[in-house]
């Protein structure tokens, strides 16, 4: 049976995030808050954390993965990120963004998209999901929560509870998120693209 902690969505108790981060420190799947939804977490360099994530979200390797990160130093870890990237995604976060970036060395070849050899990147503007990654020091592995069959995410904990109890290691209550995606936006070799219009407005870009 996974661990339920309740924490607060806007100040949220550092005892608890510390307790969330040793499960992950542990090689523990999570379930945990976003600005956009609930998603799936581990730690980057577990395989097998990692598998059971693809299992349970039935994922094949064409799936893109995101990597959740707590500021562009550590952005610029797993991505080759030009001048004019850092300054966009500079600007636009932390906030409801995904941007897609070529990987360097650092991330696991099973992370990257397989033929463009890119990875997602994310520096979500929520409160849990910061402290997460803050008190892990390291990036996390993620995807949205969205189950086999469904076209949303789970947006109530007790549904993540009830469905999920014992697949996971660890579920973090932070209210009911309703979902609304990401922007997503793909750095090409024109420049950055809007491949996806959601939640986070980019007033420099068109889509």
């Amino acid at each position: 049976m996974a661990q339920y902690l309740e924490i607060h969505h806007a100040n949220p108790q550092p005892r608890l995030i510390q307790r969330a981060v040793a499960v992950i420190q542990q090689g523990g799947v999570i379930a945990y808050p976003t600005d956009s939804s609930y998603a799936l977490a581990c730690h980057v360099g577990d395989k097998q954390a990692m598998d059971n994530i693809r299992r349970i979200r039935q994922l094949d390797d064409k799936h893109d993965f995101t990597l959740v990160c707590k500021d562009l130093t550590q952005v610029s870890m797993f991505t080759k990120i030009g001048n004019d990237a850092f300054r966009l995604i500079k600007a636009l976060t932390p906030g409801a963004f995904t941007f897609i970036l070529d990987a360097t060395k650092e991330v696991p070849r099973r992370l990257q998209h397989p033929k463009k050899k890119t990875i997602g990147i994310r520096i979500p503007d929520h409160p849990i999901a910061q402290m997460l990654v803050q008190e892990l020091g390291e990036a996390l592995f993620s995807t949205t929560l969205t189950l086999p069959g469904d076209s949303e995410p789970l947006s109530d904990p007790y549904d993540i509870r009830e469905k999920l109890d014992h697949e996971l290691d660890l579920i973090i209550d932070a209210g009911i998120i309703h979902f609304e995606p990401t922007t997503m936006i793909e750095f090409t070799r024109t420049g950055p693209v809007i491949v996806r219009q959601g939640k986070g407005i980019a007033t420099l870009l068109t889509q």
